[in-house]
């Protein structure tokens, strides 16, 4: 029997609380990948997470420290460039994972790489990242894709957004979905104490569970909601962790005259999130580009009904179990929501369609495509 692949992921990139969906992804695979026969995981870590003893790079791999504080943008890259190889070179490690869409160049040395790409937002939506972190991925990212001997993309979109802006040929990429977790719907928080903590009422609730940055088009969804009488209206909750974009939100909404209809609720509870899925009678999403869309495969997991944007990865994930309409359109997104309200029977077939869309879905089946990418990896050697 041959000896087991041994992969040193990446995770220097991973502050609990702070990163997103490339944290989702992290805590989800790395226990799938455990279980693959014939792969060992060790996770690099960086100094915050490793504090976090309930964590799956605490409790199911094996984990190393590097010395790097990743709230600090220049120790990451640092991180990535010298610590990650030498710690994956004294594992003994076969292959490096990077989970972040960058990674060690071709000059860091260090084991062989696979790298996943969950999206080219500095290409294609370069509104998405604030500052300098635009600027940067830029550059860390095309070289991570050219240090690597196989890219694993979230979705076949994500594939041809690398093809096309970085130049790697088709051949060298896996395409692996992601996948969502099952609602914990035994902790969410009771809808009455939530209606009444943020103000919510007795109103229907349109949910949106989009991060607050342009190109996820909150203003357009605003503008959308203005479109719709008052006294059918439904109330629009955006949750999320704050950003500078919140200011233009609101002013979007006052501008509107819509800002009685609006709720912009900072970063809540995992308890609260369920909560308001639960609550919720639709979820839109328009955002402009994705690399996947999570919050779209979390609303068809969770029975809602569900409207998105036509662009990129969106209708691969969403299939026919959610209404698609052009982003840029506004009096398109009006009728989705209108749609999605107003008529009974079409919510009831999306509920189905989307359960049954869901479940092509799963963690399991990520992680052993990802192992045959590292299989791929090691037999181009």
């Amino acid at each position: 029997m041959s000896s087991p692949i041994r992969v040193a992921l990446n995770l220097v990139y991973l502050t609990p609380g702070e990163t997103g969906g490339m944290e989702v992804y992290a805590r989800e695979l790395l226990p799938r990948l455990a279980a693959v026969d014939g792969i060992h995981p060790v996770a690099i870590v960086n100094t915050v997470a490793a504090q976090d003893d309930a964590a799956p790079w605490s409790t199911v791999v094996e984990s190393v420290v590097a010395p790097v504080d990743a709230r600090d943008r220049r120790q990451w890259v640092w991180g990535e460039q010298r610590h990650v190889p030498r710690l994956a070179t004294e594992l003994g490690a076969d292959l490096i994972h990077s989970l972040a869409s960058t990674g060690p160049g071709r000059l860091a040395g260090g084991p062989p790489r696979v790298t996943t790409v969950h999206d080219l937002h500095y290409a294609v939506a370069p509104e998405a990242h604030f500052g300098l972190r635009g600027l940067g991925m830029r550059v860390l990212v095309p070289a991570a894709v050219r240090a690597s001997r196989r890219i694993v993309a979230d979705s076949h979109a994500t594939k041809a957004d690398v093809v096309a802006h970085i130049g790697t040929a088709a051949g060298r990429i896996d395409v692996v979905h992601l996948a969502t977790s099952a609602p914990d719907r035994a902790t969410a928080t009771p809808e009455v104490d939530l209606r009444r903590r943020l103000g919510l009422g007795d109103r229907p609730v349109l949910l949106s569970m989009s991060a607050k940055r342009p190109h996820k088009n909150v203003e357009g969804l605003i503008d959308a909601l203005a479109g719709i009488p008052p006294e059918r209206r439904p109330l629009l909750v955006v949750p999320g962790y704050p950003t500078e974009h919140d200011a233009v939100l609101r002013r979007r909404a006052v501008a509107r005259n819509v800002q009685d209809d609006v709720r912009l609720p900072g970063w809540l509870s995992t308890a609260d999130v369920e909560g308001l899925w639960a609550c919720c009678a639709a979820h839109v999403f328009p955002s402009f580009y994705e690399g996947f869309g999570l919050p779209v495969l979390e609303a068809l997991e969770r029975g809602v009904p569900s409207a998105c944007a036509d662009r990129a990865s969106m209708p691969e994930v969403a299939g026919d179990a959610a209404l698609l309409f052009d982003p840029g359109d506004t009096g398109a997104i009006t009728a989705a929501i209108e749609r999605l309200l107003g008529d009974e029977a079409l919510r009831s077939g999306l509920r189905e369609r989307g359960l049954a869309q869901a479940g092509r879905f799963s963690w399991e089946r990520s992680a052993a495509e990802t192992a045959r990418s590292y299989e791929r990896a090691l037999g181009a050697a």
